[in-house]
């Protein structure tokens, strides 16, 4: 009898701690906060979206954004379309990004229209962006980090004029539907209307950004232009086009070349005087400007709505000096 009972006293308590078993809640899974943090303390994230990497130039805003991402103690990630004319790519990113939960974005808009919905999505979020390199048309970024296109290009124009006095003059851009792109173009255009009647800009042509695209346009120009005096480049692969394009032509030292950028090609064409000069930005000074701008925005501090991070001129003279050698990228 007693281990009949014994029996049935151990079935009740096996039955016991298999309710309370079943009626117990599962663990909390980890929160993810904003931010795309997974633990409470976690370094903000901020995804940096370029407009390529097809170019050196993007390697040095990146450094500078790295730079920056370990100087203020944040997570970035650096990525950008395989070439400057993939928009859908590039949208494709921003969602992606977005849908992380960032603490800010930092983008360079390839077209400066087709991005605002996306943006307008970050702002109901409440997640800063920063704008580099090239901005948008939207007051939605809290900052742009970027060169003053239409004053370097105006430089530029002020350049070619000194050289070439009088005549016909032609430009290549990468596109017209990013803020370098329009900008560069209209400061070198506005300046040459506003200052050299004797100078006539008999083309203006766009090629993606793209060295060969840019070249077969350059050599068409010239074609149809024999009398060409110059040409500027509005961007490292739109200058490479114009070098390739002179060059195959037959018309070096014969038509004055004006970049933008830099790329080991174009300096070695300015160290033999074959190129004029051209307009350097600071990459690395872009990279790390937004990132700071960015992380200055998460904290709820005041940040310039227009930050000018500057350009120089370079040439001959000045390609391999100490003054030069940050701002020049291979």
């Amino acid at each position: 009898m007693k281990s009949k009972k014994l029996f049935i006293l151990l079935g009740l308590l096996r039955v016991v701690a298999l309710v309370a078993a079943c009626g117990a809640q599962p663990a909390a899974a980890p929160q993810q906060s904003a931010g795309g943090d997974s633990a409470a303390g976690a370094k903000p994230y901020i995804p940096v979206i370029s407009k390529g990497f097809q170019h050196q130039f993007w390697q040095a805003v990146k450094q500078g954004s790295e730079q920056a991402a370990k100087d203020l103690n944040v997570d970035i990630t650096f990525e950008g379309p395989g070439s400057e004319s993939e928009v859908d790519k590039q949208i494709e990113m921003l969602q992606t990004a977005l849908d992380k939960k960032p603490a800010a974005i930092c983008f360079a808009a390839l077209d400066s229209k087709a991005a605002v919905p996306l943006l307008e999505k970050a702002k109901a979020a409440n997640i800063p962006v920063v704008g580099f390199d090239s901005g948008v048309d939207s007051d939605i970024p809290v900052a742009t980090a970027a060169t003053d296109n239409i004053a370097a290009a105006a430089y530029a124009a002020d350049k070619m004029a000194e050289l070439v006095g009088e005549g016909e003059v032609a430009i290549i851009a990468h596109d017209q539907t990013s803020r370098t792109g329009i900008d560069r173009v209209k400061g070198f255009t506005d300046q040459i209307a506003a200052k050299y009647p004797n100078i006539k800009i008999v083309d203006t042509q766009y090629g993606a950004g793209d060295p060969q695209k840019s070249t077969d346009i350059v050599k068409a120009v010239i074609a149809a232009h024999p009398n060409l005096k110059g040409y500027f480049g509005a961007n490292e692969g739109s200058m490479k086009g114009v070098m390739n394009g002179v060059k195959e032509m037959g018309k070096e030292g014969q038509i004055v070349m004006i970049g933008y950028d830099a790329g080991k090609q174009l300096k070695d064409e300015i160290r033999a005087g074959t190129v004029a000069g051209a307009i350097t930005q600071d990459p690395v000074g872009i990279g790390y400007k937004c990132v700071e701008a960015a992380v200055k925005a998460i904290k709820g501090e005041t940040v310039e709505k227009n930050i000018d991070t500057g350009f120089k001129w370079y040439d001959k003279s000045n390609v391999d000096s100490e003054e030069m050698k940050p701002l020049l990228y291979d």
